[in-house]
């Protein structure tokens, strides 16, 4: 089974309030799931990372051979794909991670989309951030803290 996934990171402030999105859609392009979560206090960068690790969490969960994820960063793409150096010790710490997980999918493909093509995953992380604004990021369970990533010390909360 293949899946798409568009991903989204974005901080308001760099550092600031951080989230992280991924919107999956089957191969026809019905979404089959969405999902975003707070990062609290992080840089842009961490939360594009962030989401690129989500996807591939949830099509190892999903049990895909496939999944062709895009992204309107264009850094984590080139960083992604060997193009340009990870300068940053904590990014590069979370990209081996995101390697290890890849590696467990048959096939993994990242490419560089418009911002108006990755409009799903970018109302997710807005959705997200303001879900926790507004203060109902209590509701929700409080995972593990995220791995060190640069200083960022956001606690992860899953919003939806």
């Amino acid at each position: 089974m293949k899946i798409l996934a568009n991903i989204d990171g974005g901080s308001r402030g760099n550092p600031g309030p951080a989230a992280s999105a991924y919107v999956l859609a089957d191969e026809k392009g019905n979404i089959i799931e969405e999902k975003g979560v707070y990062l609290g206090e992080a840089t842009n960068n961490r939360a594009e990372y962030y989401a690129l690790h989500l996807a591939l969490e949830a099509g190892i969960r999903r049990g895909v051979c496939a999944i062709e994820i895009r992204s309107d960063s264009l850094l984590l793409v080139n960083q992604f794909n060997g193009k340009f150096k990870i300068k940053d010790a904590g990014l590069f710490k979370m990209m081996g991670e995101i390697k290890s997980l890849g590696a467990k999918i048959s096939k993994v493909t990242l490419t560089h989309v418009p911002r108006e093509k990755n409009k799903l995953a970018d109302a997710a992380v807005n959705k997200t951030l303001d879900a926790a604004q507004k203060g109902r990021a209590a509701q929700f369970a409080k995972p593990a803290p995220l791995a060190d990533a640069g200083g960022d010390t956001g606690e992860q909360l899953t919003l939806f």
